[in-house]
């Protein structure tokens, strides 16, 4: 997804070597968590670019989950699928 996003243009490689050193200093195991830093970075450089928040993507993490877990098995999964959605308008 890094690569992908990079490729589109969304944030330059400086910028994304910039938010992955900052993630990995910030992890006190001496990169025991490369692979979470990496999230933690990519979380935080496509809030930076788009202006999302963390609590913003919590809630469609949990919206996404709440959609999985209503979707019959073998169907696509759709966020229209929340149940939550539909009851409060979102």
């Amino acid at each position: 997804m890094t690569f992908a996003l990079h490729e589109k243009g969304v944030f330059t490689w400086a910028e994304w070597t910039a938010a992955l050193s900052d993630a990995l200093g910030a992890d006190t195991r001496d990169g025991a968590m490369y692979y979470q830093c990496w999230v933690v970075a990519l979380e935080r450089l496509i809030d930076q670019k788009t202006g999302t928040t963390e609590a913003q993507r919590a809630d469609l993490a949990l919206a996404w989950r709440r959609a999985a877990q209503a979707t019959p098995h073998g169907h696509p999964i759709k966020l229209d699928n929340d149940p939550e959605a539909r009851v409060s308008g979102h």
